[in-house]
């Protein structure tokens, strides 16, 4: 298997790159971040994942070992193939997408192409125990509100300090309901307290 190409950039097209290693050009499947870094002429190091068919052999690269990994891992997932993975690292990131499986944050991980409400819980069920450490604090907010995965969280916090599972429901609509942006979990579990009355 193919796991590494250091070679020249042959070409550079919509979805995919041709890197020459020594004469031999190799197709290249690729995401936008990834091809954003080929310039045709320069030197480029790609992690590579192979997919061998049939009636095919396809290489996807990727700019790092950490995302090609990710890449292999989204597809052990029921019903998640190379696009759907591909696409799930271009749209979320790689830190953004291990926090919103680790969390359990299907809105976040909705957002992906080709991945409804129920492909999202799928996901989480068939990965969260695989996905390893996250580290919220690298993980950018969503479009300047909330950060993904609250709900999640403040409920596991909720919970802990003697609520109910309903309850801690009851609280998060309440939170939902009041919209403000830019507020950090620990923000939003101390309000969803105030709303239940302190235990």
């Amino acid at each position: 298997m193919i796991a590494q190409l250091t070679g020249t950039v042959a070409a550079v097209g919509e979805a995919y790159a041709v890197v020459d290693v020594n004469g031999v050009g190799y197709a290249v499947h690729a995401g936008a971040h990834t091809l954003a870094n080929l310039k045709v002429g320069s030197q480029a190091v790609l992690a590579i994942s192979t997919i061998v068919r049939e009636d095919s052999i396809t290489l996807h690269g990727f700019n790092t070992a950490e995302e090609r990994d990710l890449f292999e891992l989204l597809q052990s997932a029921q019903r998640i193939g190379p696009r759907i993975a591909r696409d799930a690292i271009e749209v979320l990131r790689p830190d953004a997408l291990r926090y919103a499986i680790a969390t359990g944050d299907t809105a976040t991980l909705s957002r992906i192409p080709g991945v409804g409400k129920k492909g999202a819980e799928r996901i989480v069920l068939d990965l969260a125990d695989k996905i390893g450490p996250v580290d919220p604090h690298g993980v950018p907010k969503q479009g300047g509100g909330r950060p993904g995965g609250w709900r999640t969280q403040v409920s596991q916090g909720l919970q802990a300090l003697g609520w109910t599972a309903k309850e801690a429901e009851t609280a998060i609509e309440k939170l939902d309901a009041e919209g403000a942006d830019g507020q950090d979990v620990p923000t939003l579990l101390k309000q969803a307290i105030r709303l239940l009355g302190k235990r």
